[in-house]
């Protein structure tokens, strides 16, 4: 049987995901800090590791140190399961060897998914070892989106720009694609009477600018900086070649591309059949979700972005702000919009 350890100091959430594993079939073993973890770890050998970061006695970086630098333990998949989401956070799990990087709250298959996908890889570097002695693991040996990213950070060419210059136009060669590092991009498109339409924002740890990796088709869109950028780019023959030789990045990289198209489908049909009030705040919502990562900051966005997701005109939307505003939903400040109530806002009609 299948053995997990999992490492997290919240007692009602480590009943439940253990209880979650052992209805999968794993035998479990847990431990509420990093330390036990440790010695639990070199003492049962488990064939894969779920821990979280923030613990008492040490954290989960400790851990994985110590397990990554004992003989015993150090070819264990290892797998962080933290609250933590910002970018340099995850970045610095992987870099210590970590395998993957699960984010809470998580799916039950996101997680079994995770675990299945880091045995057989265990399995498939195992085999390969065994039949070549000596054999080290290619460049392009990359086993998750995570790793794919930390790749783009370490060799990916380095672009800025400023708040409102154009990274690429629509007819331009796409022999890139880029990692955002840092900032905020608005990719848009123009009606027949030339008019912008905003179909899609991106963040810092979003992929921007993929088209056909096997064609060299121009771009259809075009991105523009919303605040400053940093990107890293790679040729798309270079990351043809990556996916080719990962197929569970592809996988996964297409659950994220199927993703954006079906918010693009969602925008579209808001656009066409939703109210103004019903528009605003969901494009209130969108900018609130994409651009703060669930923080309580406010939207530094300006009202012309706004109308060209919400496919309305700027006097609309200033004037639906304006009754949200007086409804207590959102509060406004130097031009600055601070989201107070998004279950409301989820409700609008």
């Amino acid at each position: 049987m299948t053995k997990i350890l999992l490492v997290e100091d919240d007692t009602s959430l480590r009943e439940n995901v253990e209880e979650l594993l052992e209805l999968s079939g794993f035998e479990v073993f847990t431990a509420s800090n990093g330390k036990i973890a440790v010695e639990m770890a070199r003492r049962e050998l488990p064939d894969v590791v779920l821990c979280d970061i923030m613990m008492p006695e040490m954290d989960g970086y400790e851990v994985l140190e110590h397990l990554s630098s004992d003989e015993s333990t150090k070819h264990i998949p290892f797998i962080f399961v933290s609250a933590k989401t910002e970018r340099h956070e995850i970045r610095k799990g992987m870099n210590l060897g970590a395998d993957d990087y699960l984010t809470k709250p998580f799916e039950e298959d996101e997680l079994l998914g995770a675990i299945q996908t880091r045995l057989e890889k265990a399995k498939q570097y195992g085999d390969a070892l065994k039949g070549f002695p000596g054999q080290k693991k290619k460049e392009n040996d990359i086993r998750s989106l995570n790793e794919l990213k930390n790749f783009f950070d370490d060799n990916g060419q380095s672009f800025s720009y400023k708040k409102d210059e154009t990274i690429y136009t629509i007819g331009d060669h796409s022999n890139m694609v880029y990692l955002i590092l840092g900032g905020v991009v608005k990719c848009c498109g123009l009606d027949e009477d030339g008019k912008e339409l905003i179909t899609s924002i991106h963040c810092e740890d979003d992929f921007l600018g993929f088209t056909s990796l096997t064609e060299n088709l121009p771009h259809q869109d075009y991105a523009v900086a919303m605040e400053d950028v940093e990107l890293a780019g790679i040729s798309k023959e270079r990351v043809k070649v990556i996916l080719e030789d990962n197929k569970n990045i592809s996988l996964e990289l297409m659950d994220v591309i199927a993703d954006n198209l079906a918010n693009i489908k969602r925008q579209l049909l808001q656009m066409a059949y939703s109210s103004v009030r019903k528009k605003t705040a969901q494009t209130l919502l969108m900018y609130s979700n994409t651009m703060n990562r669930g923080k309580e900051a406010p939207l530094k966005v300006t009202r012309s972005d706004l109308a060209g997701v919400a496919g309305i005109a700027t006097e609309s939307l200033i004037r639906t702000l304006s009754d949200f505003r007086n409804e207590g939903l959102i509060t406004i400040e130097n031009r600055n919009i601070k989201v107070l109530d998004k279950k409301a806002l989820e409700h609008v009609h």
